[in-house]
């Protein structure tokens, strides 16, 4: 399966939902990179566990990825402030990729249309966002509607990474 997925990193991020998927695509094959708004930089979890982001959302080609996968965390309220990350997460929408979102995740989904007529789950706090950007909201540890799969906490990362493999499985 060699596919290729980034994962969206900022500060305050959620442990398990940027670790949990990284190792579990890697072990799966795919080339996994972590992608922020400044590459080679530390950013903490809310925990206070580093991440060293690989590559820029400016600098980051599309056309190599097949997924992009958003973890929560307030991590997401950050990312959503770069324009260059919701530019990557707008054109990665566009071109029809997979898109993945945990918890919070999808408050940087808000950004482009990927919810406009489409099922999604989020982490309960943030379902008045996601439902007022088009969504109608499921309360399921996870929501598959096309290319977007959607999950509520990190209890529903088993769930969520294994829609997020059978997806790049049938691309």
């Amino acid at each position: 399966m060699a596919k290729k997925a980034a994962v969206l990193v900022d500060q305050m991020y959620q442990v398990l939902e940027v670790w949990y998927p990284y190792y579990r695509l890697c072990e799966a094959g795919l080339e996994v990179n972590l992608v922020a708004a400044e590459s080679k930089k530390e950013y903490l979890s809310k925990e206070g566990y580093p991440c060293i982001s690989e590559i820029a959302a400016g600098q980051a080609n599309v056309d190599s990825y097949d997924c992009m996968i958003v973890p929560g965390g307030f991590a997401p309220d950050f990312m959503r402030r770069n324009q260059e990350v919701i530019k990557f997460a707008n054109d990665m929408v566009n071109a029809g990729k997979i898109i993945a979102a945990i918890c919070h995740g999808g408050w940087l989904l808000c950004s482009t249309k990927i919810f406009r007529g489409k099922k999604a789950t989020c982490f309960m706090a943030i379902k008045d966002d996601i439902i007022n950007a088009g969504a109608k909201y499921i309360d399921a540890e996870c929501v598959v509607d096309g290319n977007l799969i959607t999950s509520r906490k990190p209890d529903d990362l088993p769930a969520f990474c294994s829609a997020i493999l059978k997806a790049l499985e049938n691309r």
